[in-house]
């Protein structure tokens, strides 16, 4: 640790220009960005349905100002301006926290929008791509496309910004193969709190590099990464499984037959799958990433039997990429911001959930009050690549996990009910037998949960509290479940 506070010491750190920490919070923003609209506040017209532009409309929240930097240094600059004035900061790319903790997760905070940072080469010897922290994902796939039909791991839904995805986890149909979007990552730029921008990588600064690969947001803001990519797959095939309406028995019964089968320590890595529950049917969803002939000697449709079955052969990587986006707006709206709550929970091979669990499960799902007809839960296949990382290599823990739950809860006549969140809350306390700290997605945050850096970051939130407290004392980049200084 005393490393990290010599290199800040010592190091040559790019000059950032602004204001005397005497002025204000505004004028030393509008210093640091003079250009017209690269900077807003409380009050100017459109503030928050343009410039702040909430996610989880449930969750109302006001930052201190709104900036959009062009540059790393300009990103330097606003942190400089809110940590001489007192204020909290965090990065927003494509705004998608679940907890709106891009725009700080509560009042006060300054925003930095880094929707211009969309930097993008591609180093056709090494085939590592460097991306801006503003680039979506649907932008990331079509420049590592062009860029020589490469690929990353990444989540399926195009409006979803890198710089939050790529530092929180990142998971995706291809993590099996690949590992998760941060496991991609060599490198990256990181502007800190004390508003130098250094180099973070497996051989400089270390521990930084270790703390932005799962938990960026209480640490820095990544400006830019350099990425190692794959070769594009090529033919795949796109199936789905639907069980319509079904009795509480057959429901359990074909989820048992799908944890079973996704259980298999030998089964393909090239294999996704995904078990959604909802109002009124259970979907059997997942790619497999190979020809049709490989797929169907699988012969998964003989691995629930009654069960009605397609299959869709994709000859391209944008066609199934394209199908995968289709797939995320029928899901939380595809970005469009929306009431809702939502939570998550894993488990591990050693854990899974036994048969009469399962059937608990399914009994609490058929009988309680949901208070909305909008809801659904998925099981995420993961494991493969994701297990092979020791749980000690990068802040994101989870390198176990088997299976995710996400369950979400969306009204969309007004604000979330305590129906709502009583039912979501009650489904993880019954799947995971009460057991606490459960273990829950970083990317799928939840705000209600009072254990969040627990089950968050597990073992590693000693070694993230320790590193907190060496590059960033003062809490400048915190949202209200970041990890806090050791001290």
């Amino acid at each position: 640790m005393a490393a990290i506070r010599n290199f800040l010491l010592t190091a040559s750190v790019a000059s950032v220009a602004v204001a005397s920490s005497g002025g204000t919070l505004k004028s030393c923003l509008k210093y640091a960005l003079p250009d017209i609209g690269s900077v807003a506040f409380p009050g100017d017209l459109f503030y928050q349905a343009v410039d702040v532009n909430r996610y989880n409309l449930n969750i109302h929240v006001t930052p201190a100002a709104v900036t959009f930097p062009t540059s790393s240094q300009q990103v330097a600059a606003v942190v400089k301006c809110a940590a001489d004035n007192g204020y909290p900061v965090q990065a927003k790319s494509g705004g998608h926290s679940y907890g709106n903790y891009g725009l700080g997760g509560t009042d006060g905070a300054v925003v930095v929008d880094l929707k211009h940072l969309q930097q993008f080469s591609m180093d056709s010897t090494t085939w590592v791509a460097t991306i801006g922290s503003g680039t979506l994902l649907g932008d990331v796939t079509q420049r590592l496309h062009n860029a020589g039909g490469r690929v990353m791991s990444h989540g399926t839904c195009p409006q979803v910004g890198s710089g939050g995805h790529f530092t929180i986890g990142g998971l995706g149909p291809t993590s099996r193969q690949f590992g998760a979007a941060l496991d991609h990552i060599v490198e990256a730029e990181v502007v800190l709190a004390n508003s130098s921008i250094v180099t973070a990588s497996d051989t400089q600064n270390q521990d930084i590099f270790f703390a932005i690969k799962g938990a960026a947001s209480g640490f820095g803001i990544v400006t830019e990464f350099k990425v190692r990519t794959e070769p594009e797959p090529g033919m795949a095939v796109k199936y789905e499984y639907t069980l319509k309406v079904g009795s509480t028995e057959e429901r359990a019964s074909l989820f048992k037959k799908w944890q079973a089968y996704v259980s298999d320590p030998n089964l393909t890595r090239k294999l996704a799958s995904t078990l959604t529950l909802l109002d009124d049917s259970m979907v059997i969803t997942g790619t497999f990433f190979g020809t049709e002939e490989e797929y169907n000697a699988l012969d998964i449709g003989s691995q629930w039997p009654g069960v009605n079955g397609s299959a869709i052969v994709f000859q391209d990587w944008l066609g199934l990429v394209g199908n995968w986006a289709e797939e995320a707006v029928l899901q939380l709206g595809g970005g469009v911001p929306s009431n809702f709550y939502s939570k998550s929970t894993a488990w591990t091979p050693s854990n899974l959930m036994d048969s009469g669990t399962i059937d608990r499960m399914f009994e609490y799902i058929d009988s309680a009050d949901k208070g909305t007809l909008a809801w659904f839960v998925l099981f995420d296949f993961q494991g493969g690549y994701t297990n092979d990382i020791p749980t000690d290599a990068t802040a994101y823990v989870h390198r176990d996990v088997l299976v995710w739950l996400q369950s979400y809860s969306i009204n969309l006549l007004g604000s979330v009910t305590q129906t709502q969140i009583n039912f979501l809350d009650q489904l993880n306390t019954l799947v995971t037998n009460d057991k606490a700290p459960y273990s829950a997605y970083p990317g799928y945050v939840d705000p209600l949960m009072a254990n969040g850096p627990e089950a968050y970051w597990g073992s590693n939130l000693a070694r993230l509290q320790q590193i907190k407290e060496e590059i960033d004392p003062k809490n400048v980049f915190r949202n209200p479940q970041s990890p806090s200084p050791a001290n």
